[in-house]
């Protein structure tokens, strides 16, 4: 059982190797949840009394759940999250979005291994060749340790827009989005792919 139970777990972490190019610009998966306008404690509040006396309320509970995590509430965060993913499947339209805002805010919160699961559960969902997915997914994979697959991922950003992806003078324009420890992280990426690039295929 063990080792059935080890090669069940490698499975659940592995990663089809990246397509050539990935130019799909996925706009309804990488864009944030927003139902109210408010921010900070003001819309964690007006969100929570909207989640009291509304059934199901997933995009709300998703907005709350960001908010909560973005907080330091990494527990309430996961379990607002929950709520709301139990309401939806991969045929609802913030779906998605969803997803990708609760990987983000996993690996921001330092767990990178449920982060990758995450993004992972996007990749696999359908055929997307998404522009978000190789830097996104080398990041995590070198967070995880994961060197030589991340700098696979980021080849495949350099082959899809190549005067973009091979310096990482351009990541703060490309990447407004990320913390400049994460742009760092990915220039470590940038760095080994340089260094040694891979051949396609």
């Amino acid at each position: 059982m063990a080792v059935s139970g080890t090669a069940a777990a490698q499975s659940a972490a592995s990663l089809p190797k990246p397509a050539e190019f990935y130019f799909d610009a996925d706009a309804n998966t990488v864009k944030p949840v927003i139902v109210v306008r408010e921010t900070g404690e003001v819309a964690m509040q007006k969100l929570s009394r909207i989640l009291e006396r509304k059934v199901g309320a997933d995009a709300e509970a998703a907005q709350l759940a960001h908010l909560a995590m973005e907080a330091g509430r990494t527990d309430l965060g996961r379990q607002l999250y929950a709520r709301s993913l139990s309401g939806l499947d991969a045929t609802d339209g913030i779906w998605r979005s969803v997803v990708w805002n609760y990987a983000w805010d996993l690996y921001r919160s330092g767990d990178h291994e449920s982060a990758f699961q995450q993004w992972r559960t996007l990749h696999a969902a359908r055929g997307v060749t998404a522009s978000w997915m190789p830097p996104t997914l080398a990041l995590s994979l070198w967070s995880l340790g994961r060197k030589d697959e991340a700098v696979q991922w980021y080849a495949a950003a350099v082959r899809t827009e190549p005067t973009q992806w091979n310096t990482s003078a351009q990541f703060a324009r490309l990447l407004p989005g990320w913390t400049e420890a994460e742009r760092k992280t990915l220039a470590e990426v940038q760095a080994a792919w340089a260094a040694n690039p891979p051949k396609w295929p």
